[in-house]
């Protein structure tokens, strides 16, 4: 093949690279490709950070491909291997619109006016707001369910009210939500929110789509899902106040009294039609047109509830708080106590264990108790058993929580961040049982039985752990937010959920520093901080995190721990194609591993030794290949290959093996021994199962430019 790769699809590549796919075989292409830029260009060129550095790089490597044939069919290779990405996003689906739906013909004309114009370059972007329970997010919904010919190629839904925090995620975390939704596979999801723009925006170009976001708190949230293309309409919903963004303002007004007693004959039944017609006229004064609040007090009306006590006040201000205080004297003592401490917490979604820990009680009657407050309008219900409240009802609630004591409430929380505590332990232990940086398991009743059960009930809990770890800190328990960051580590190296664990990693490393927590704590928090940070492509803040964690470690004596943040610091400086100090950082852990066995006794991590040390000659091996020093790359890349093979006392490690075996494929490339190169890579092919389809992809591609070469 003679091609030079043309210089769009080269600059397109390099906007991609780092801020692409994430995982193990994003990594190996940005390797790949720094490696290759060294070469074309005679020295080592650290990643460039902004996308005009990156155009600018890309016009460089262009002019030298001009005149160097063999270059240039390299990087057509690469790019090519390069291009495979998520497909068009499916058809996507909205929740179903609510039953009672009434009377909001207006506002949909006003939404539909919003897709339907002409469209002169201007985006299509609509502002739903209302106050709470006006019935936004139910419009927003019925929008979706009337036009689906309109948007044929999909209606993506994301919902923030679930986040932990009172401000809800960040944009890049947004993002992530509704590439999700789009059916973006893990493996291609990229790692930054940059990248996560550009792939939604070319998920989006040319569709016809509807996409809302719900529960939205502020512009940042929204700004990079503003469309570019004239056929998506962006439905951005907040309850309150608009924030500001140019958009068209669609205010959902309360219900006129013709549509509001429609709604509560529609709810109530007409079972209840005489019952209705009396109490209709004080029903619909003090709900004035609130959705919720007549949803709920018609439900209240049909199952036999006296009419409340007329606070004109208190129904003009807060109608949805009202309805609840009316909705609570339903419940019998019990359960209206173990609402209102459940509330407390402010947590994302509500179990029957953490109810059961809130009210100090069993379980079962827990989850009897949560069942019927959602009867009751008070709490929503969700998959698996969970339930959440509306803000303004929770607030309520908690006010009301007030009546028994300050005590009561404050170790009613106290009792929740334990049982999550608990929880969490015993799932990260059950998630990585050999790993040093997970606690051991507590004393007591089994936790979950295996890795995937361990991943399963920490993702599940994830929301409520990263809230609980800010909790704990406003509580003044400060070992508890410390424990409670340190349980998120499998789902941060076995699940990918970096923009999840953020805040809390944020909050704990913060707060371990102001309270002057034990250095090897501060050191462990540092390091997952670090470890997040890089896995998003934020180079300069994990840098200094990963530093703090050398520094902490040091102090605390824990050589295991300076050995392991070195080597991240090491791993920093290769995924920025900084390859000179990430060898020298990588020789740096290497020293400090062997000093584990250099006293009179084996020190803390002795025996997982052997397994760290081929760890290292594999990074080093990564790091020299970027320098060009091939030999002394395949020498290294061959000894960690050996080690994972395993021995009669040592089991193999076949997953380890075929990562060894794609780098050693790489250098051998790199070195022009193309037939042998060929060889490990059916070696790594053979030991990866379809569960690691992208790394066989990758391969796929390696094969192709090994190919290429040898003919």
């Amino acid at each position: 093949m003679l091609e030079v790769v043309a210089l769009s699809a080269l600059t397109t590549f390099l906007l991609g690279v780092g801020n692409g796919a994430a995982g193990e075989v994003g990594k190996n292409l940005a390797l790949s490709a720094g490696a290759l830029v060294r070469r074309t260009l005679g020295r080592e060129t650290p990643l460039p950070a902004g996308a005009e550095d990156r155009r600018e790089l890309a016009g460089r490597l262009y002019a030298r491909l001009a005149h160097d044939p063999g270059q240039a069919d390299e990087w057509a290779l690469l790019v090519e291997s390069g291009q495979e990405g998520a497909d068009a996003p499916a058809g996507g689906g909205m929740p179903p619109a609510p039953w009672a739906f009434t009377n909001r013909q207006k506002v949909l004309k006003q939404l539909l006016g919003e897709a339907t114009r002409p469209w002169e370059g201007r985006p299509r972007v609509a502002l739903l707001s209302g106050p709470p329970g006006s019935g936004t997010t139910s419009v927003a919904l019925r929008l979706g369910a009337e036009n689906l010919d309109r948007f044929p190629d999909g209606q993506f839904y994301v919902d923030l009210r679930g986040s932990a925090g009172e401000s809800g995620p960040e944009p890049a975390a947004v993002l992530l939500r509704l590439l999700r939704e789009m059916d973006v596979a893990p493996d291609l999801m990229p790692a930054t929110e940059a990248g996560r723009e550009r792939l939604y925006r070319r998920l989006t170009s040319g569709r016809r789509a509807l996409v809302v976001v719900d529960h939205a708190t502020s512009l940042a949230q929204v700004r990079g899902l503003v469309p570019a293309t004239p056929d998506v309409l962006l439905v951005v919903v907040v309850s309150g106040p608009p924030f500001l963004l140019e958009a068209e303002r669609v205010a959902v007004p309360p219900l006129t009294d013709r549509y509001a007693k429609r709604m509560v004959r529609k709810v109530a039944g007409p079972q209840n039609a005489a019952r209705v017609k009396a109490e209709l006229p004080g029903l619909l004064d003090r709900c004035r047109g609130n959705p919720f609040a007549l949803h709920a007090e018609a439900r209240l009306l049909a199952a036999g509830a006296v009419a409340p006590e007329q606070d004109a006040e208190a129904w003009r201000d807060h109608p949805v708080r009202a309805t609840a205080r009316h909705a609570s004297l339903r419940l019998d003592p019990p359960t209206l106590r173990l609402c209102r401490l459940t509330a407390l917490g402010g947590w994302p979604s509500v179990s029957a264990g953490i109810a059961a820990a809130a009210a100090g009680c069993e379980e079962e009657p827990a989850a009897r108790m949560l069942a019927e407050a959602a009867d009751a309008d008070l709490l929503e219900r969700l998959p698996d058993l969970r339930y959440r409240f509306r803000p303004e009802v929770r607030r309520q609630l908690a006010d009301a929580a007030s009546e028994y004591g300050v005590q009561e409430c404050s170790d009613a929380v106290a009792r929740v961040l334990d049982a999550l505590l608990d929880r969490a332990l015993r799932a990260a232990h059950a998630a990585l049982p050999t790993s040093w940086r997970t606690e051991p398991v507590p004393e007591g009743p089994e936790g979950p039985g295996g890795e995937a059960d361990g991943i399963a009930v920490l993702a599940a809990e994830a929301a409520n752990v990263v809230h609980a770890v800010s909790v704990a800190e406003e509580h003044r328990r400060i070992t508890t937010a410390l424990r409670l960051a340190r349980t998120l580590w499998p789902l941060q190296l076995k699940a990918g959920y970096w923009d999840e664990v953020l805040p809390a990693l944020r909050t704990a490393a913060r707060c371990a520093e102001e309270n002057e927590a034990d250095a090897r704590t501060a050191g462990a928090l540092h390091f997952q901080l670090a470890h997040c940070l890089g896995e998003l492509g934020r180079w300069e803040q994990a840098n200094r995190a990963a530093r703090a964690a050398v520094t902490y470690e040091r102090a605390a004596r824990h050589l295991r721990g300076e050995a392991s943040s070195v080597e991240l610091l090491g791993l920093l400086c290769l995924n920025r194609w900084l390859y000179e100090e990430a060898h020298e950082r990588f020789v740096e852990a290497e020293s400090v591993y062997w000093r584990i066995t250099s006293g009179r006794e084996p020190q803390e991590g002795a025996a997982d030794l052997p397994r760290a040390l081929a760890l290292v000659d594999r990074h080093r091996g990564r790091a020299l290949r970027g320098l060009g020093r091939l030999d002394e790359s395949r020498r290294l890349l061959e000894s960690a290959v050996e080690f994972f093979g395993g021995t009669e006392e040592r089991p193999a490690e076949p997953y380890n093996r075929a990562r060894a075996l794609t780098d050693l494929a790489e250098t051998l490339h790199d070195s022009g021994d193309d037939g042998e190169a060929l060889k490990r890579i059916a070696d790594a092919e053979a030991l990866l199962t379809p569960a690691a389809a992208p790394h066989l992809r990758y391969l796929a591609g390696l094969r192709r430019r090994c190919e290429a070469a040898a003919s």
